[in-house]
């Protein structure tokens, strides 16, 4: 995956807020992940709503027990408040060919908490490394939400093919283009290889 160049944002200023996530507005007619994609629905400024930013993540990992720790931010480019914004992170890797597995069961992932400085995890029903990351409701524009996330790939990812795995963040919000509610996306973050040590 090609991650957009991240564009120069001097004023953003609001930092991660770690609470939990509110419940989506009654309005909405249904929740974000049963939403269409904004730009699947013609929407030409839904590409351009948010600038993601990462450092750390390195072009290789090697397995083991070691953590790779790295920074993530996503800002609000767009002229307009983000409304019922929510953030999520994740590990995985793409799947091309018949075979090939995601290494994402094989991999921790966890951000940092900053209200109980600690090490939070996030793994979802599946196994694999993702989750939501407490996040602002609300996002103005030229605010952005701080993120420190740390990774690890397991020693046991069978290396029988290459993995083209990548990490980080994930901004969504609902917005609304000619009557229809759909969902705007954003991304943060950087591709790697895992490698045997």
């Amino acid at each position: 995956m090609k991650l957009r160049r991240a564009l120069s944002v001097s004023a953003v200023t609001a930092a991660l807020l770690p609470m939990a996530m509110a419940a989506a507005p009654a309005s909405q007619a249904a929740p974000a992940a049963d939403l269409p994609k904004c730009s699947d629905v013609g929407d030409p400024n839904g590409g351009n709503a948010f600038v993601g930013r990462s450092f750390g993540v390195p072009a290789s990992v090697t397995l083991g027990a070691n953590w790779t720790t790295y920074t993530a931010t996503l800002a609000n480019a767009s002229a307009k408040e983000m409304k019922s914004f929510e953030l999520s992170g994740k590990v995985l890797s793409y799947v091309y060919n018949e075979g090939e597995r995601d290494l994402s069961p094989y991999s921790d992932l966890q951000y940092w908490d900053t209200t109980q400085h600690a090490w939070k995890t996030l793994k979802d029903a599946n196994g694999k490394a993702r989750g939501t990351i407490p996040a602002p409701k609300t996002l103005k524009p030229r605010e952005s939400v701080h993120v420190k996330l740390r990774f690890r790939v397991h020693k046991d990812l069978p290396m029988d093919h290459a993995y083209d795995a990548f990490t980080g963040i994930t901004g969504s919000f609902v917005s609304r283009y000619n009557g229809t509610d759909c969902t705007v996306n954003g991304d943060a973050g950087g591709s790697f290889y895992p490698r045997e040590g």
